[in-house]
């Protein structure tokens, strides 16, 4: 990471130096060229302003000091001509050749080579056009070294400033890669069984963040991991009595000759293993449901659908045991917020536990009603039974894994985890379970509050916070 960061900031400045220095350069270039031959003009300028006409003639009024004084330069060697219209000298301290000017201009520069040398030159005629030219040339060396000065001292600074600047770069990203050391040796340290959450602290926030979703997912982890332990401990704690008694059964059977008590023990294994498979079933519904708490995404769904198929589903069942099972409201589309496989399993629940232990006083035809009433914004999906009903104190208990009802004890029935599975089903799709009594106070009416659907069918929700 460090190279990386290094390599994407100090390439692009790298290349952003380079065109700079050739852009100042260039630029620098262009104005050392026109400081030089401005002067260059003037001195030819002077020289022309010296040259008059006598007797019919061209000559250079300017005494050989004079003309030392004017042209002197310590550091570059000059040459010059005055030349008459017909291209005769009228003075020179050299054998140079004028260059025609642009159109409309009456001086033009150019670079020539003279014994050698590399010269500058301008040309400049006089005022009066065609009368006569006065031809300057100078050496180029004083500008080549002052052109080198200014690339040296353009580019020595930017040099530095770029070697200061990835030195700078390449402490604060190894500052910067201490907390995710730090963070990345914590993590190292730890085994598998080690889910406790880190050290979210840190000066950046980057990393901040990151240990806070390392701890998340911890978290996400640490759940899953102990409702895989919850699940194998319930499996093995529960399933030990009915497979005792499978055994002990299937024991005595062997032991015996009589076919009817085969028949029996035979009924009482069937029985056993019904009970046994309705155990894993409820054990493997609360592990699903642990499971899909992060990953749960609710979409309106057909409550209404719902409750005719499992009131169907459950009607054979219920007439085998001569339960009156019957519907409410599944007649107009009803949509809730909601998970249909959460829906479904908690209602078949429902059912089943009014089913199971809603069985009436003597002279009275079991009932159970499915019911979906819309409410304001809500969506009530409701199971009541003509049992004896659950009293106010252990409604609330009996909402616990485990927990079970006065008549489920006395005929030792049930385990204690239908309406904890519902519970919890209920808090996954964002909704509410209530207990209440049933109509005038007999029975029990089991109630789950879901949201209304007011969205259209295709819009997905995610899960609530909790």
């Amino acid at each position: 990471m460090r190279s990386r960061m290094l390599k994407r900031v100090l390439v692009p400045l790298a290349l952003i130096w380079v065109i700079g220095s050739v852009t100042a350069f260039a630029v620098a270039h262009l104005f050392t060229l026109e400081a030089f031959d401005r002067a260059l003009l003037d001195d030819a300028r002077v020289i022309a302003a010296n040259v008059v006409e006598r007797d019919g003639a061209l000559t250079l009024d300017l005494s050989e000091r004079e003309l030392r004084a004017l042209l002197l330069d310590k550091s570059e060697k000059q040459f010059f001509a005055v030349l008459g219209p017909d291209g005769s000298v009228v003075a020179s301290n050299a054998a140079l050749r004028p260059v025609k000017p642009e159109p409309g201009k009456r001086w033009g520069f150019s670079d020539v080579v003279h014994q050698g040398t590399e010269l500058r030159m301008v040309t400049l005629n006089s005022q009066a056009a065609g009368s006569f030219s006065v031809v300057l040339a100078q050496t180029t060396q004083t500008r080549q070294e002052l052109l080198q000065r200014l690339g040296a001292y353009s580019r020595l600074p930017q040099a530095v400033l770029i070697l200061w600047l990835g030195w700078w770069l390449y402490r604060s990203v190894g500052r910067e890669m201490v907390p995710l050391e730090r963070l990345q040796a914590a993590l190292a340290r730890r085994d598998s069984t080690d889910l406790t959450p880190l050290d979210s602290a840190a000066p950046s926030r980057e990393v901040e963040r990151l240990a806070q979703a390392i701890n998340e997912l911890m978290l996400r982890i640490g759940r899953g991991v102990q409702a895989q332990r919850e699940f194998t401990g319930n499996v093995a704690h529960e399933l030990r009595t009915p497979l005792a008694g499978i055994r002990a059964l299937a024991e005595y059977g062997l032991a015996q000759t009589d076919p009817e008590v085969w028949q029996a023990q035979l009924r009482g294994i069937a029985a056993s293993q019904e009970r046994a498979s309705h155990l894993v079933d409820q054990l493997l519904a609360l592990a699903l449901a642990d499971e899909a708490r992060d990953s749960l995404v609710l979409t309106p769904v057909r409550v209404d659908e719902i409750a005719r198929n499992a009131v169907l589903g459950r009607m054979a069942r219920a007439d085998a045991q001569g339960v009156d099972l019957g519907g409410a409201g599944l007649d107009a589309p009803l949509l809730a917020i909601g998970n249909a496989v959460l829906i479904e399993g908690a209602l078949n629940n429902l059912i089943d536990n009014a089913l199971r232990h809603g069985l009436p006083e003597a002279g009275s035809r079991q009932a159970v009603t499915v019911e979906v009433a819309p409410k304001a914004d809500a969506m009530l999906l409701s199971v009541t039974d003509n049992g004896p009903g659950i009293d106010a104190v252990q409604r609330d208990r009996l909402v616990q894994r485990w927990a079970r009802g006065r008549a489920g004890l006395a005929r030792g029935e049930g385990s204690g985890l239908g309406l904890a599975i519902v519970s919890r089903y209920a808090e996954l799709l964002g909704g509410a379970l209530t207990l209440d009594a049933g109509p005038d106070g007999r029975g029990l009416r089991v109630v789950l509050k879901l949201r209304a659907a007011t969205h259209k069918a295709d819009k997905q929700f995610s899960l609530p916070p909790g």
